[in-house]
């Protein structure tokens, strides 16, 4: 039985092994200590809502992090779906999907209008995953990026 639950404290270690897996899946350098730096700092802040799926043992074996952003023509909050994992061996389980649908009663609960996220055109799962859960896809405006050199 796979159980959802919003980030705990006593979390941070297994969630640390699970966001540093997420950004080696990314090609990002594997790095623990900054992970949990940057989790805890997200946390602390309260900058960001973290729920994590654990398995009948209790070990948490993914998670989705949301961070709120705003919306000054609908003059609400938004949530930007940043971060979605759950631990290769333990995909096909349905387990994104009862994530996104936590990520989702979030808002929900906090009167937002809804919720983005952005995903690779080569991600046919992840795309398949998002259409099948409510989402729709933004055809009619361009997405842009600047990043500091």
């Amino acid at each position: 039985m796979i159980q959802i639950k919003k980030y705990q404290s006593e979390d941070i270690n297994a969630l640390v092994d699970l966001f540093d897996a997420y950004r080696v899946f990314y090609k990002m350098e594997s790095n623990k200590m900054l992970a949990k730096n940057f989790l805890l700092e997200r946390i602390t802040n309260k900058e960001s809502e973290i729920f994590v799926s654990e398995n009948e043992s209790h070990v948490l074996i993914g998670f989705v992090q949301l961070y709120p952003i705003f919306s000054s023509t609908r003059l609400k909050r938004l949530w930007l779906l940043n971060d979605l994992f759950v631990d290769p061996p333990q995909r096909g389980k349905g387990i994104s999907k009862k994530l996104i649908q936590h990520a989702q009663q979030l808002c929900l609960e906090s009167g937002s209008c809804g919720m983005i996220l952005e995903t690779a055109k080569s991600n046919m799962i992840g795309n398949q995953l998002y259409s099948s859960s409510g989402f729709d896809l933004d055809g009619e405006h361009n997405y842009y990026s600047w990043d500091v050199k």
